[in-house]
């Protein structure tokens, strides 16, 4: 009779892929429920914040609304009022109001 720590696991190599498995399970919907839809956003963020131009209007995440008066790499100039012109991050800009001939267009960057 073998001493009780010396006695091999029934089944060896099944029983750790057998561990392994569910947490790859866990990885993978990890994945393409949280990871993949929150990188589709981001890139779609990026692409509307490069898509700005001069004369856009737009609401910031401070709930500013203004127009585009000019545009830099990373900031803009966003006109509030008369005579009132405010330079800000682009990426403080949360959704793009385009007009159209029928109605507005909103471009939302939050989701």
């Amino acid at each position: 009779m073998q001493p009780f720590l010396l006695q091999q696991a029934p089944g060896g190599m099944e029983s750790i892929l057998g561990s392994i498995v569910p947490f790859l399970l866990i990885i993978v919907i990890f994945y393409f429920l949280i990871l993949r839809p929150q990188q589709k956003r981001q890139k779609e963020r990026l692409k509307l914040l490069e898509s700005l131009k001069k004369g856009d209007k737009v609401i910031t995440a401070g709930g500013i609304y203004g127009t585009v008066e000019g545009l830099e790499e990373k900031t803009i100039l966003v006109k509030v009022a008369e005579n009132v012109k405010i330079k800000m991050e682009r990426s403080s800009v949360t959704t793009i109001i385009g007009i159209t001939d029928t109605e507005p267009e909103k471009k939302s960057l939050l989701g």
